[in-house]
This record gives C-alpha cells, structure tokens and sequence, in this order.
C-alpha cells in the first residue's frame, strides 16, 4: 500500500495538466489585468462626479447669494 501511494504521489503531472496549469494562470493574469483597469476607471469617474458636484454645489451657493 506504502508503494502505491509513493508511487501515485510520486509520479510528475502529465502534460495536460501542466498546460492546464499555464493557461489558468494566464487568465488569472489577465483577470487581475481586467480589475486594476476597471479600479482605475472607477477612480477615475468617481473624481470626475465629485469635480461636477461640488461645481453644482458652488455654482448654486453663487447664485443664492447674488440674489440676497
């Protein structure tokens, strides 16, 4: 039994698997790639609301006080 089991987790993973291995880690790369770029654009976006916002915001505040 001791012989079995050595050789089942001795054995070196067949080609298949290798290559299974490569492209799964490839698409992880990507994925990760896919997310930083997503984050960034969310950034991005987020600043440029906030900038139209409070442009919203003092542009209301000028013109309530003009009309006082």
């Amino acid at each position: 039994m001791a012989k079995a089991l050595y050789g089942h987790v001795g054995n070196a993973p067949d080609r298949r698997m290798l290559d299974e291995v490569t492209k799964l880690r490839a698409r992880v790369r990507s994925l990760e790639f896919e997310v930083a770029r997503l984050r960034a654009d969310n950034d991005r976006l987020t600043a440029e609301v906030e900038r139209e916002d409070l442009e919203r915001l003092s542009k209301s505040a000028s013109e309530l006080i003009a009309v006082r």
